[in-house]
């Protein structure tokens, strides 16, 4: 039987830069799951009797969200749902399911890198039929449906068994429930040398890679120990758990540091890696280097023919505007396109779907190709695999051939986190005031040339988004980027970018943050930083 609830609207289901995230209480309120779910399906148009793709990374209330999005897809007339076994799926793997199976779009449950447990995050966004994020219109008319709904349908169905694989009918609806690996790592065997790989491991090669108790662990575990012959313990906290053990699943420094420490200890393996919440983003460490997400996509798109995947070359490179220039040296080297756009994976799609660009980036440690239309955290350790397979040489030695090659970016991200949102807005409104008398001053000895508000002109589909982060730049091509994150569920993060251009060799040893010290120092007397968070330091530094 299908119902119609009647129900009030909620203000604040505005989805950010990846889909609406909340804490789990907020989602646990009164229809709140189902106004939202019900504003997409309300937003979208021809999905009757095509297929919904429905995961999530497994954190908590989860499975409690996918029998809710299962009972309204029946009642909104789907024909058929794919979910992964056990409600899991990382994210890019729920977006090549999408482009495999064709599906009118997907249901991701996530909130990324945020911690999980009953107080903590929760999400849902939409990915449309490309496999990538719902583009801002869909979410603005998501977020303009979700103000003014007064129903909801749902189908009594009862519990689906979410554990069981196979295909069976639900209120006229076909459900499949699907191994959530295994088209993924058949699409990675695809991409990469898996001989080269496991010549590579068989011949003593050493890997720690910390899943972090979240949904990598099943893919780490499948694909690096049992196809690839890494050594069984390879995969480290490979359990997806509701609450990722009580830790935060973020592969930086700071949530990472057993990895870090024991990649610069004396017996390191010799290659290390992780990834985050869903599976989209990823760290990488060498023994005894830390390789910066900005460093890892231009050493990536500057090797990658070494992979079968890639071996024509690449068509492009993009990069959100906060992660460094690395990259752009790189394409200017290959010959190729390089463009810069706004922080969010949804602005990548339309290059990749137009055949503009192959490889694409983010400083927070997203990095992935045309092969999904998500970032992909276990496809960049693949693709590191690979080359350091090819080229017979450790990470360290890679990172220093390329800096002698194009320079180094110094470069670091400086987060203050659940800032206080007016204190927050009151620094960005206050930069932008001042943005057109900077140029032409000096702070810390360093001349500014100029100084904006980033917009960014589509020139696939023409489309103009503006107020996109505040850049302040230097003579010489240093830099600070001032600009609040989307990710949050609480408060405004507030993240500082640091960058400085080094093409000296000599002076590629450096310590980051001494590197970067006079640039740390201007942002500080540009924005006023303390005076307006109350913060002598930032919460996280990467």
């Amino acid at each position: 039987m299908i119902r119609t609830v009647s129900t009030t609207p909620y203000n604040d289901q505005k989805p950010g830069t990846s889909g609406l995230r909340k804490k789990v209480p907020a989602f646990q309120q009164p229809n709140y799951v189902e106004n939202f779910v019900q504003s997409v399906f309300d937003a979208l148009e021809g999905f009757a009797g095509k297929t919904l793709v429905v995961g999530g990374d497994g954190r908590f209330y989860n499975r409690e969200v996918i029998q809710k999005v299962i009972a309204m897809a029946v009642a909104s007339g789907y024909g058929r749902v794919v979910v992964g076994q056990g409600g899991i799926l990382s994210t890019p793997a729920a977006s090549n399911l999408i482009r495999k199976r064709k599906a009118f779009g997907g249901i991701i449950l996530s909130a990324s890198h945020n911690p999980g447990g009953p107080r903590e995050d929760f999400g849902i966004k939409y990915n449309a039929e490309n496999g990538g994020p719902a583009p801002e219109k869909l979410t603005d008319a998501i977020f303009a449906r979700s103000k003014a709904i007064t129903s909801y349908k749902i189908a009594d169905i009862g519990p689906v068994d979410l554990d069981k694989l196979g295909t069976f009918e639900v209120g006229g609806m076909k459900v499949e429930v699907v191994d959530p690996v295994a088209d993924y790592a058949e699409l990675m065997e695809s991409l990469f040398d898996f001989d080269a790989l496991r010549a590579l491991f068989k011949s003593g090669f050493r890997m720690a890679f910390d899943a972090m108790h979240a949904v990598t662990g099943p893919y780490a575990k499948e694909i690096l120990e049992r196809r690839l012959g890494a050594a069984e313990g390879t995969a480290r906290n490979f359990v997806p758990l509701e609450d990722f053990g009580g830790h935060h699943p973020d592969p930086n420094l700071v949530h990472a540091k057993d990895l870090y420490d024991e990649m610069m200890g004396p017996n390191a393996p010799d290659f290390g890696a992780a990834s985050d919440g869903d599976g989209d983003r990823n760290l990488i460490i060498g023994r005894g280097i830390f390789i910066t997400p900005s460093d890892s996509l231009a050493m990536l798109a500057a090797n990658a023919h070494l992979a079968p995947g890639y071996k024509a070359g690449l068509k492009g490179i993009a990069r959100s505007m906060p992660t460094s220039g690395a990259a752009d040296r790189v394409a200017e080297k290959l010959g190729i396109g390089m463009y810069e756009t706004p922080t969010g994976w949804k602005f990548f799609g339309n290059l990749l779907d137009a055949g503009m660009a192959t490889i694409c980036g983010e400083e927070s440690a997203g990095t992935g190709s045309d092969h999904v239309r998500e970032k992909d955290g276990l496809w960049a350790v693949l693709l590191w695999l690979n080359i350091l397979a090819a080229r017979g040489e450790s990470a360290k030695d890679i990172a220093a051939k390329h800096w002698a090659t194009y320079g180094r970016n110094y470069y670091s991200r400086h987060d203050y986190e659940e800032v206080e949102t007016d204190r927050a807005n009151a620094l960005v409104d206050g930069l932008r005031a001042r943005l057109a008398s900077l140029p032409g001053t000096s702070v810390q000895g360093m001349e500014i040339a100029s100084a904006d508000d980033f917009a960014y002109n589509d020139p696939v589909d023409g489309s103009v988004s503006k107020n996109q982060g505040i850049r302040i730049l230097f003579e010489g091509g240093s830099r600070v980027v001032f600009r609040l994150s989307g990710t949050g569920t609480s408060g405004a993060t507030l993240r500082v970018y640091i960058e400085r251009f080094e093409p000296d060799p000599a002076r590629h040893g450096l310590d980051t943050q001494a590197a970067l010290a006079d640039l740390i120092q201007a942002a500080e007397d540009i924005a006023g930083i303390r005076g307006h968070t109350g913060r002598d330091k930032p919460s996280v530094i990467t």
